[in-house]
């Protein structure tokens, strides 16, 4: 029969007993959690201690592999590097777990292993669950540390994802001695000594390797870009404004890996900010590396991120923030005003006029430049041309000179001008006020002469009216057409200029077509390395493909040679079962014997190590205590859950005892206390619901 197990249920496993776990969050349901080749259930030793639980991993059919014994047995010896420790793992076979198996054939090839408490780095960042920089630098470290132990003995994990890295000092579980960081789903861990799984994993969205991997990850360097990742996620989840931006479940969309974006220049700017120039650099090497053995090493990482000190991690910047919050709630009308009023503060400060040549974008603005960009083509693309127009215009000020972005911007402008103010009236001079026409101006400078001229001579004028007034409408004539000569000479060079103007503008046409023929030429070349590229690929992959087959059939052929020594090996295989079983027996002796050696000498030093022993002792005690409480509210709330009041009642009663052992310290210790007030009511009402705490 298939195995679903439920809370509760026994498992005897190389003759340990154990139960299964209850999920906390679903009271009623087995604690497991499935992932990509299988299925992990919790396992509790018989005793309810929560420090020896277990893992069992019952892996879906297509990986139960035979060869997972022999792999397993080489990953023993690395359960002592720090963060680990599931690499202790024990396999259940045939010859060992008969029974087990014949009982459920699922767990063929199930790996039991430590259980690591706590969260996953894939929950801190779908919680947003926002982080102390002590707590991101000591994470951080803690991942760096791990990765730099592996790779110095050949070591890669080959599935380096969020989910796959524990947090356990997040637990509620005391955590004695144990990493920060806890790597889980080993089997596809690389090394020289064991062989190439059958079925490689490409990676996790957010994370997935490098642009040159098209295929399964298998190799010394296959963590280094993914550990980069989620370094720089660790280091950067005490900034809010990083926290904000996470795309989901990860920081980065999948689309965005090794692409230039939002998020990543405000992921480096972070880093570069909070934690310094080096850690930036390391992370940048990492996002425009080539393969992956040009990322950074884990301990390069390790070595700048142990000359950190957390507390001397500056504050976060306000202002900035703010100000680019305000203009992300903006409507389009407003964000077109505020990119105005960065262009004109940019090209302030820098001291240009808008003829003389850009500088490079210092590192902080680049950002500002491909959201003004984004935003002109939203604006756009919305049918509102005098708003993208005017963001265009706010852009051109403060990108390079003769850059591919310059010369975009550039024709966006022009296209725009155009289309928004037509040039059909082309012909026509443009009409100037009455005025300032010629005209008006020599009509008036005649008046004013005429007037200037009759002051001293009042009576003479007077005496001659008939003959200054012929005069003057003679000079006001003579004047007029003066003007209309003028005016005609105005209207022809307006003409000529328009004319010059025009050829200038069909040159300008002329060279911005020659550039688009350009670009469209290197586009169809671009578009024929790429057809190219792609045919040699499809080559390979028929190569590869072809010595796929050729394998599959040297491995058929290798079956059935083993097939034909299996009846063979099946004898030496229960001598070795009987062997073992020895072992095991002789090993609980000398164990037995050890034990009782190491009591006989420790009550010979009991006097002089008693202040110590009692310390120990008590620390120990307490902690094992606390999981003992948890154990007996978990037991309380169950049996009240199956509606067994009685058993209910006698663990509430076995939990307040042991509480008021030790009430002080209990009461400081995470929900203790909480639990204390639950089961105070409950005795003193049983119909009182316990909380699931």
């Amino acid at each position: 029969m298939s195995f679903q197990p439920n809370p509760g249920d026994e498992v005897v496993i190389n003759d340990i007993a154990y139960t299964i776990g209850q999920h906390p969050a679903a009271p009623g349901l087995a604690y497991a959690q499935a992932g990509r080749q299988g299925i992990v259930y919790q396992l509790i030793p018989r005793n309810g201690s929560l420090h020896g639980a277990k893992a069992l991993k019952v892996f879906f059919p297509k990986f139960r592999i035979p060869a997972m014994v022999y792999q397993s047995e080489h990953m023993e010896p690395y359960s002592e590097l720090p963060g680990l420790q599931v690499c202790k793992r024990d396999v259940l076979t045939p010859e060992r777990n008969g029974a087990l198996i014949g009982e459920h054939p699922d767990l063929l090839y199930a790996v039991l292993m430590p259980w690591v408490q706590g969260l996953t780095w894939f929950d801190v960042i779908s919680d947003q669950k926002e982080l102390t920089a002590e707590e991101s630098l000591k994470l951080a470290r803690a991942l760096a540390g791990t990765g730099s132990a592996m790779e110095q003995r050949g070591l890669a994990h080959c599935d380096l994802s969020a989910p796959n890295v524990m947090i356990p000092f997040f637990s509620e579980v005391e955590n004695l001695g144990g990493s920060a960081v806890e790597l889980v789903d080993v089997e596809q861990m690389y090394s020289s000594k064991m062989d190439r799984p059958d079925a490689l994993l490409a990676g996790s969205p957010g994370y997935a390797a490098h642009r040159t991997v098209h295929s399964g990850l298998w190799s010394s360097y296959a963590d280094r870009f993914a550990g980069a990742v989620i370094i720089a996620e660790m280091l950067s989840w005490s900034d809010p404004m990083i926290v904000e931006k996470a795309w989901g479940e990860s920081y980065f969309d999948q689309h965005e890996m090794q692409t230039v974006s939002e998020r990543y220049y405000a992921m480096r700017d972070s880093l570069n900010k909070r934690w310094g120039s080096k850690m930036a650099d390391l992370f940048v090497r990492a996002w425009e590396s080539h393969d992956l053995s040009s990322c950074p090493t884990f301990g390069e990482w390790y070595v700048a991120l142990a000359a950190l000190d957390a507390n001397q991690v500056p504050a976060i910047p306000t202002v900035t923030e703010e100000d680019a919050a305000d203009q992300s709630h903006l409507p389009n009308d407003q964000e077109t005003t505020v990119a105005g009023s960065i262009s004109g503060t940019l090209s302030s400060n820098g001291g240009s006029d808008q003829n003389s040549e850009a500088s490079t974008p210092p590192p902080g603005q680049e950002a500002v430049v491909q959201r003004l960009f984004l935003q002109a083509r939203a604006l756009e693309e919305e049918g509102k041309p005098e708003a993208a127009l005017e963001v265009y215009r706010s852009l051109h000020h403060f990108i390079p000179n003769n850059s591919a972005m310059q010369i975009e911007v550039a024709a966006a402008i022009k296209e725009l001008d155009e289309r928004m103010n037509p040039k059909d009236d082309e012909g026509q001079p443009v009409r100037l006020p009455f005025y300032r026409s010629k005209k008006f101006m020599i009509s008036s400078a005649v008046l004013i002469v005429l007037l200037a001229g009759s002051v001293p001579t009042v009576k003479i004028l007077a005496d001659q009216a008939e003959v200054k007034q012929q005069e003057q409408q003679e000079a006001v004539r003579l004047a007029e057409i003066k003007a209309a000569e003028d005016a005609e000479a105005a209207k022809a060079a307006a003409l000529k200029q328009q004319e010059e103007e025009k050829k200038q503008q069909e040159a300008a046409a002329a060279k911005l077509a020659a550039d688009e023929k350009k670009k469209q030429e290197e586009a169809e070349k671009q578009l024929a390395e790429a057809k190219k590229k792609e045919e040699e690929r499809k080559a390979l992959q028929a190569k590869y493909d072809k010595q796929a087959k050729y394998e599959a059939y040297l491995a058929k052929q290798e079956q059935q040679k083993k097939e034909a020594e299996r009846k063979a090996q099946q004898e030496k295989y229960d001598k070795q079962a009987k062997y073992e079983a020895y072992l095991v027996w002789k090993k609980e002796q000398d164990a037995l014997a050890a034990k009782q050696e190491a009591a006989r000498k420790a009550a010979a030093e009991a006097q002089r190590k008693q202040e110590a022993a009692q310390k120990a002792a008590l620390k120990k005690k307490r902690a094992q205590n606390v999981v003992t409480l948890i154990a007996h509210y978990n037991k309380a709330y169950n049996a009240q859950i199956g509606k067994k009041t009685d058993n209910a009642l006698s663990y509430a009663r076995d939990f307040k005892n042991l509480y008021n052992t030790d009430a002080a310290y209990f009461k400081g210790v995470g929900k203790v206390a909480a639990r204390m007030s639950a089961i105070n009511k409950f005795l003193s009402n049983s119909d009182y619901k316990l909380p699931n705490l």
